[in-house]
């Protein structure tokens, strides 16, 4: 399969606009940040379904579609705690997070227990109050409207759940690395 696919060059455009998100967040100019976020949220579904759809899947795709998606996710988070309109507490846990994860596999790696992270419920559960937080933050700044405590139960919900998902990420390490041989 060559490397560029329809869906490849729409994740492509994807990593792409991760700095035009955050100088326009850092601008100021919510409305465009907002639009911009929904629709590289938008791309995310379709450049999967056309993959999909007409056997365009790649190994290419398969390592750019979650490195754009995080970029994206992480762009926002950071420009809101560098804006001061989320915690920056939570942003080092989310960040932290993935961090850890990443070193746990490269651990893996480099101890010849392959290790393959596969998403979990509390993990997808993590990215979509992650995705909510940002989107209610720029939103309510795009469209002028106060979010009350949906806010600060979003905050901690998404803290929480980094926790869990951490944590049950590590179980998984340290079950793995107990182990004998590979994870496949």
């Amino acid at each position: 399969m060559a490397p560029f696919t329809v869906p490849n060059t729409i994740t492509l455009a994807r990593i792409v606009a991760v700095p035009v998100l955050a100088w326009l967040m850092l601008g100021g100019q919510w409305q465009a940040a907002f639009w911009l976020f929904v629709i590289a949220g938008i791309s995310d579904a379709v450049d999967g379904i056309l993959a999909r759809l007409f056997n365009q899947s790649s190994v290419l795709g398969a390592w750019l579609d979650p490195v754009a998606d995080k970029a994206l996710l992480v762009t926002g988070l950071v420009s809101l705690a560098v804006l001061s309109l989320v915690p920056v507490w939570l942003v080092v846990l989310a960040v932290l997070r993935d961090v850890l994860i990443l070193a746990g596999v490269g651990v893996a790696l480099l101890l010849g227990k392959g290790l393959t992270i596969r998403p979990m419920m509390v993990s997808k559960a993590t990215t979509f109050l992650q995705i909510a937080l940002v989107a209610l933050v720029m939103g309510a700044h795009a469209f002028d409207f106060e979010p009350g405590i949906l806010k600060p139960v979003l905050v901690w919900a998404t803290a929480a759940l980094t926790l869990a998902s951490f944590a049950t990420y590590g179980v998984v390490f340290v079950r793995h690395m107990g182990q004998g041989g590979y994870s496949r």
